[in-house]
Order: structure tokens, then C-alpha cells, then sequence
């Protein structure tokens, strides 16, 4: 099976700017892409402001290992340059199945015969998209959460089409990448994090959507009540807000509900979480 060496990170948002400076932070060669140059832009911003923070919290960090990241990452708007020589190509598009099919269909155009491919899907199965790769038995999922240097979780699951040698050997990438490995023994729609995570995020956008209580009390109620660092509406920040946006516009009433006031209050308000400095809270 390939040795893992050049990574490539498909899209460059919160969580894909976090999985591509993580893993040149352990060592790896990466290759950032986006759709447009704007993005690229964009990216080397978010991808100097973690070198920095990286410098802040990360144990080691300090000793010039943050700044040898970034001479490890580039950026480009290039799809076909960006996976010439890819041994790993690590999807984080949107959270659509249309973008994601049409995403994974170029690429298994244009990415070499040793290529695996994994996607960083939070909700998606990957059997949703194999066909879409034309390389079933080389994809499946890995899926990271947010602040991926401090919450280190990378959850491993393939489909029945995926070879036991792949998955070992993404395995085996997410250990030298700094992660704990979460093997997911089937398929199962959230992993394991999300299947946990995401009926408290369901449970307080209804509370918000049906106006039983603002986002405040939620997350107060919360914190109190179970002595968790964080309310749900806090969490709902840091994943970013046209995440959930994009998750709960394909739910039921209330989730839909929700969509639309995150849409008109936050988002159309240019306020999307941490990553822009306010959404349900304002950040420094």
C-alpha cells in the first residue's frame, strides 16, 4: 500500500484549513485547494492566524515548529496540479451531496492510481459518494472535529467496498498525524462523535427556532446543568454557523426553522461563528 508523504486537502474552511495545517504541522508535504483565488487568499490567512495560535496553545509549538508548518503548505485553485503527485486526498468541500459528488467525480478524473481518498463528511455516509470516485475500494471517510489540535479525534470509516490495507494504512496516517483513531466498525450516519453531538445541537436550535429560550439560556442551562465547557450555541459558533445552516436545511419543520433564522440573522449578517468573529457571541 502507498506510503503516505503528499497530502492534498480539498477546500480551505474552518475545519479544512485546521486538517491541512495539522497535518504539515506532523510533518507531511500538503497541497491546499480551493475553487477560486479568492479562496487561496483567503486560506493563507487562515492558515497564518493557526500558525499562531498553534503558537499560543500547542505544547511545542513555540520551538519554531509552527512556522516550519507553513513552509510545508501551499495553496492553489489548480485541481488537476493539486493532486499531480497526492498520496492522500482529504475532502472538507461543502456539506452537500451535490457539491461533494461533483467534487469526488473530478477528482477521481484527474488523481493518480495511488491515490486514496477519504472524506471529511460530518454527516454524509461515504458510500453516498464511492461510485462518485470510480475507486470504491481506495475511499472512506475521516472525519475530524473542530479545533483539530485540541479535540484530536479522527474517526476511520469505510463501506463495504473499502480495502482492509486502505483502511489500515489511514489508520496508521491519522496516529503520525498527531490524532487519536476512532475505528468506526460500520457504516453509521454521524460516526460516533456526531451521533452524540448532534441531537444536543438539534435540541437546542428547536428550543431557539420554537422560542421556548434564547441562545444564552441554552447554553447557561447547559453548562450548569451537566458542567460541560460549552452551551450547544457555543459549539454551534465554532463549527460555523453555514454548517449548520447546510445540515439543518435538509431536516424536518423545526430544523428548517432554525435554517431560516440562522440565514437571516447570522448569516446574511456576515456573522458565521468564530472564524468571522461573531455569530451567536462576538470573539476577539
Amino acid at each position: 500500500m502507498t506510503d503516505i508523504t503528499n497530502v492534498t486537502v480539498l477546500g480551505t474552511g474552518v475545519l479544512g484549513s485546521q486538517i491541512a495545517f495539522q497535518t504539515a504541522y506532523a510533518g507531511f508535504t500538503v497541497t491546499a485547494w480551493d475553487i477560486d483565488d479568492d479562496a487561496v487568499a483567503k486560506a493563507g490567512e487562515r492558515f497564518a492566524g493557526l500558525a499562531e495560535r498553534y503558537v499560543a496553545e500547542v505544547e511545542g509549538a513555540k520551538d519554531g515548529k509552527s512556522a516550519a508548518a507553513l513552509t510545508r503548505l501551499t495553496a492553489t485553485s489548480d485541481l488537476a496540479a493539486a493532486l499531480a503527485d497526492a498520496d492522500l486526498v482529504i475532502e472538507a468541500v461543502p456539506e452537500s451531496p451535490e457539491i461533494k459528488t461533483s467534487t469526488w467525480q473530478k477528482v477521481g478524473a484527474l488523481a493518480p492510481e495511488k491515490t486514496i481518498f477519504a472524506t471529511n463528511s460530518s454527516t454524509l455516509l461515504p458510500s453516498s459518494f464511492k461510485d462518485a470516485t470510480g475507486r470504491p475500494a481506495k475511499f472512506l471517510a475521516l472525519h475530524y472535529a473542530n479545533q483539530i489540535w485540541a479535540q484530536n479525534t479522527a474517526e476511520i470509516m469505510g463501506t463495504d467496498d473499502t480495502d482492509p490495507e486502505v483502511f489500515r494504512t489511514v489508520v496508521d496516517f491519522a496516529e503520525k498525524q498527531g490524532m487519536v483513531p476512532i475505528e468506526v466498525r460500520k457504516e453509521q450516519p454521524g460516526y460516533v462523535l456526531n451521533s452524540l453531538l448532534v441531537p444536543l445541537l438539534n435540541a437546542a436550535g428547536a428550543l431557539y427556532a420554537k422560542g421556548v429560550a434564547d441562545p444564552e439560556t441554552v447554553d447557561k442551562t447547559w453548562r450548569i446543568g451537566t458542567g460541560a465547557p460549552r452551551g450547544p450555541f457555543e459549539i454551534f459558533d465554532i463549527v460555523g454557523l453555514t454548517t449548520a445552516y447546510n445540515v439543518s436545511v435538509m431536516g424536518d419543520e423545526t430544523s428548517q426553522r432554525f435554517a431560516a433564522l440562522l440565514k437571516e440573522n447570522y448569516i446574511d449578517k456576515g456573522k458565521l461563528g468564530v472564524a468571522t468573529g461573531e455569530g451567536f457571541y462576538r470573539y476577539e
